[in-house]
């Protein structure tokens, strides 16, 4: 049965994620604490995986709750902030390890998602062990850390979610929360990073395009798509269906 696997937000952009029970769709469409806080240089320029693998090499939880970060570097450097309360403690932290000014935004309307007015990302857990299998020595949890979607389905076929866009594609509904499609997600550099080292995988993308196309889906409106590259469904919540909550465990169903 198509139900909610996993729900997983990422406190702080480009730093891991957590994951969580449940979560509410916020005002603007978007998962509340999913890119709260993001990172910014001095020319207010988001410091993000795009543009740095250094990200990867952070080892960062965050605790709701308590609204605390903690974070570690591979030398065992460790800070701990409550990144309201502590956030000039925190920016001196990240300037240090990054080597340049770090300024620390805080929006809890979207947060820093990359594509603003859209809403939370979903892929089907038969989609990420597919994806692993392509690359030897990739797990499934490798995979989800550098795909990084916020809901992860679970009873349904790979690329079940590639069937959202393109012409008269139907919608979902999650508990009884809507999700439609909006776009398929082209990928950039993050996900051929190791995302422990940052180190890249050699070829990453070649293959993947390889073998995306060779799988591509039957249901899938391939004119939906600009490219191979793309994995994962960008969706939108519709404004009646916001600030209801979506929990693991949801049944999932097709709807017009």
């Amino acid at each position: 049965m198509a139900h909610v696997d996993r729900l997983r937000v990422y406190p702080v952009k480009a730093l891991d994620g957590t994951d969580v029970e449940e979560a509410q769709v916020r005002a603007g469409g978007t998962l509340a604490g999913d890119r709260e806080y993001a990172l910014f240089d001095g020319d207010r320029e988001v410091i993000n995986g795009k543009r740095t693998g250094r990200v990867n090499e952070l080892d960062a939880t965050f605790d709701p709750d308590a609204g605390r970060l903690t974070v570690e570097t591979p030398a065992g450097e460790r800070g701990e902030f409550d990144l309201d309360a502590e956030r000039q403690r925190a920016e001196t932290w990240f300037g240090e390890f990054f080597d340049e000014d770090v300024h620390i935004a805080h929006d809890t309307e979207t947060g820093y998602v990359d594509r603003q007015g859209m809403g939370p990302s979903v892929i089907s857990t038969a989609t990420l062990e597919t994806v692993a299998s392509w690359f030897d020595g990739l797990t499934v949890e490798g995979a989800r850390r550098r795909l990084r979607a916020n809901v992860e389905i679970g009873g349904v076929p790979a690329f079940w979610e590639d069937r959202f866009v393109g012409e008269n594609a139907p919608a979902f509904v999650a508990g009884d929360v809507r999700i439609e499609g909006v776009t398929p997600c082209g990928r950039c550099v993050v996900p051929a990073r190791d995302p422990d080292t940052g180190d890249p995988l050699p070829e990453f993308q070649e293959r993947f395009v390889e073998k995306r196309e060779e799988t591509f889906p039957a249901w899938a409106d391939p004119r939906a798509f600009d490219h191979y590259y793309t994995l994962m469904l960008i969706a939108r919540v519709p404004e009646a269906d916001r600030g209801k909550r979506l929990r693991v465990g949801d049944p999932v169903e097709l709807v017009d």
